[in-house]
């Protein structure tokens, strides 16, 4: 999942959202230097992302993805997804979906310091560009997957895979919202999981 989804997905846990959002950014031993609530955070967002990626309903709107696109599908399909949660965001939360950027961008700069330095200029251009409130139109998702087009050692093709979207809403749409609600009951369990486990430690 991309970052909107992450962000939501931290139910409103401050310590869960840094790691949530770092998560892609630390490796190996590096775990191990944060705060437990940070290391929880981290370890819900591989296993959201070990969920996405194995969940049939992914596999199969990565299936209209896939000739054109290859194995950039799964990439693809992340951006998607947070399109749809943008787009549908009073569905999932009462605070509007501004406010909530806001508050999340707000939390994030709180813990700045925790920040993996390669995440801290990401971020940086993450709140300049405002990424979150994008994902909620296509012109945005165009130029997110552009830009990501940009930095593949290989042709992608990710220019213009917002047309997929486009021509494939209908399809998209329904895979979203059933995924989604398997997705939201998962990382609930799972983050309550993984928090018990170290509960006393």
């Amino acid at each position: 999942m991309n970052y909107l989804a992450h962000a939501y997905l931290s139910f409103g846990q401050d310590e869960v959202l840094v790691g949530n959002f770092i998560g892609d950014f630390v490796k190996g031993k590096m775990l191990g230097s944060f705060p437990q609530e940070v290391q929880n955070g981290i370890k819900l967002h591989r296993a959201i992302d070990k969920f996405t990626d194995t969940h049939p309903l992914v596999h199969a709107g990565q299936s209209y993805l896939r000739p054109k696109f290859g194995h950039y599908a799964t990439v693809i399909t992340d951006i998607f997804f947070d399109y749809y949660l943008a787009r549908n965001w009073e569905k999932y939360s009462r605070i509007q979906l501004e406010e909530f950027i806001q508050n999340t961008f707000s939390t994030l700069r709180h813990y700045h310091h925790l920040f993996p330095d390669r995440f801290t200029s990401m971020f940086q251009w993450m709140v300049q560009d405002n990424w979150l409130l994008k994902y909620r139109e296509i012109e945005g998702i165009r130029q997110t997957l552009t830009g990501m087009s940009r930095r593949t050692r290989f042709e992608s093709k990710m220019e213009v895979a917002h047309l997929a979207l486009l021509e494939k809403d209908a399809e998209f749409q329904v895979i979203f919202f059933a995924f989604f609600k398997d997705l939201e009951t998962f990382a609930q369990t799972k983050l309550v999981e993984i928090q018990n486990t170290h509960a006393g430690h």
